[in-house]
């Protein structure tokens, strides 16, 4: 797979307002996916947020290895991060983040009402690379219909001040990704989970890595959707999905066997999985390798 870039004039636009309105905003949310903890980082977003109270939100849990989530929940906290697991499109789940959320913020108020401020609402600013789940993030949280939802990057292209109750105010932000993804394996793994628009690689030579992954962390799941024999799951890959393909019913059309495996893995079909593996990062005692 060659080295993906994609850098739209309106992502360079979105960074330097992000920039402009972080001094009005209290705490920063930033949305990553379980899935890919590591790989859904926008390494800028760390100069840009720099000393803000920052909250990591683990979303689209349901679709992610739960022993894997938490691994990186535990790794991704330290003193100036707190990290919280997510299923925004849960009602249940998101009341209960939502109380946590204030329970997290009382300190803020706690410091305003010892400097004898008046009280107001907190401003929370939610950020995150594309098709992370911010758009039904907004509109759970704030039980209304404010943001566009789609399954893939790129819906949301502004930014607007939304007022969830009197407890918090919300500045939405449009999907950030940098400008180019120097590692294979991030670029895979955004391509997996759709945070990369599909025009941008070769469906064939990630349906190819999505199969070698597969064979190593999760191989019942492709037995357990697709009907082929397990004694089939072996290299070279380019035959497996040939294999695949026929037992799909989709005779030599291999390009549409990737595109359904894909699609399947994208949306948890397969079942829950971690493509960023904590072992790849952190050693035992959860220090980052270097």
């Amino acid at each position: 797979m060659a080295t993906i870039q994609w850098y739209p004039g309106h992502m360079a636009k979105a960074k330097k307002e992000v920039q402009e309105n972080l001094k009005a905003v209290d705490v920063v949310i930033e949305l990553r996916d379980a899935r890919i903890p590591e790989s859904s980082k926008n390494p800028m977003l760390e100069k840009i947020i720099q000393n803000k109270a920052h909250i990591i939100v683990l979303n689209k849990s349901d679709l992610a290895d739960s022993r894997q989530t938490k691994a990186w929940q535990n790794a991704l906290t330290n003193d100036t991060t707190s990290v919280m697991t997510l299923n925004s499109k849960n009602p249940k789940a998101m009341k209960q983040f939502k109380k946590s959320l204030y329970d997290h913020t009382q300190s803020l108020r706690d410091k305003w009402l010892q400097k004898g401020l008046k009280a107001k609402a907190i401003r929370l600013m939610i950020i995150g690379i594309p098709n992370v789940g911010k758009s039904t993030f907004i509109n759970q949280f704030t039980k209304q219909k404010k943001a566009n939802v789609g399954n893939k990057p790129g819906v949301t292209k502004g930014q607007q001040w939304i007022r969830i109750d009197k407890d918090f105010e919300l500045l939405d932000t449009p999907g950030i990704l940098w400008p180019k993804f120097e590692d294979k394996d991030v670029a895979m793994h955004l391509a997996l989970t759709g945070a990369i628009k599909d025009t941008h690689f070769y469906k064939d030579d990630a349906a190819l890595y999505a199969l070698a992954f597969l064979l190593d962390y999760y191989p019942d799941y492709l037995s357990n959707k697709y009907p082929i024999n397990p004694q089939d799951f072996h290299p070279p890959y380019p035959e497996l999905l040939m294999t695949l393909t026929q037992k799909m019913g989709l005779l030599e059309d291999y390009e549409r066997a990737s595109e359904r495996l894909l699609r399947d893995l994208k949306n948890g079909h397969l079942g829950p999985l971690s493509l960023d593996r904590i072992e790849d990062y952190y050693d035992l005692e959860g220090n980052a390798d270097d």
